[in-house]
């Protein structure tokens, strides 16, 4: 009687293991889904404001503002900013020039539960400037915020590398 009520025990023992191994499985594999649908969230609002900038179209640009309105910019020349209005009109005012061309790869981004960044590499171009081709090879590092599970970009900071002017 004892061996069998020792013997029911071990196997209930192991019945409970099993269910909680399979469940932690499971909710590992819940995490991974859930992180690979955060990450690609967050690349579609990357790409998009990419794309606009590469498009000069400010109303796709707006989309990826933070609703908080805050917006980091730090570029090479500038004074910081910190408001996505002023990130805006920043853009507004460049995209009136349209004899440049930017093109842009992303080549890292990592998401966590409601932070994400990114590096991307950037090559910005003018036909001429001071009567010579001119160009701007830029490291450009993103941070990007969830907020009512929707991604935007709350900070952009650009880096150059080398310059046709250096």
């Amino acid at each position: 009687m004892k061996k069998h009520l020792l013997s029911r025990s071990i196997l209930f023992l192991l019945l409970i293991l099993v269910l909680v191994s399979c469940d932690t499985k499971n909710e590992k594999q819940n995490n991974v889904n859930v992180d690979q649908k955060s990450e690609n969230e967050a690349l579609g609002a990357l790409q998009t404001l990419l794309k606009s900038i590469e498009n000069r179209d400010l109303e796709s640009l707006k989309t990826t503002m933070s609703p908080t309105g805050e917006m980091e910019l730090i570029i090479p020349g500038r004074a910081i900013t910190y408001t996505a209005d002023e990130f805006v009109e920043l853009h507004k005012n460049w995209f009136k020039d349209t004899i440049w061309t930017v093109k842009t790869n992303i080549l890292d981004i990592k998401v966590d539960h409601n932070l994400g960044y990114a590096t991307t590499d950037a090559m910005y171009k003018e036909p001429e400037r001071d009567g010579k081709p001119y160009f701007n090879h830029l490291i450009v590092s993103y941070v990007l915020e969830k907020i009512n599970d929707k991604w935007y970009v709350v900070k952009d900071h650009a880096c150059s590398l080398k310059k046709s002017t250096d």
